[in-house]
């Protein structure tokens, strides 16, 4: 059972770079009790990707999240922005 919801959205935007990207992730349980670390990622208005991590133990889940997230902010993603998407597409 996961004792502490995890969810984060993030994006980056650089106008002159024409660059409008979202990741967002979450760590949620699936039918067999297992902490489950959802990922997902692309364009900001488009489908992008995803990719689900399994683990036994919340713990690695969320070792993975808290890495994830350092990476994405050395990457230059922040918090979403209050932009409207027509100015980004």
């Amino acid at each position: 059972m996961i004792a502490q919801r995890y969810q984060l959205h993030v994006e980056r935007i650089d106008a002159e770079k024409n660059m409008a990207r979202y990741y967002a992730m979450s760590i949620e349980p699936n039918l067999f009790g297992e902490a489950c670390l959802i990922r997902r990622w692309g364009r900001i208005g488009a489908t992008g990707q995803r990719l689900v991590h399994h683990f036994e133990k919340e713990e690695e889940a969320v070792g993975l999240f808290l890495q994830l997230l350092r990476q994405k902010r050395r990457r230059g993603y922040g918090p979403r922005s209050h932009l409207s998407r027509e100015t980004i597409a």
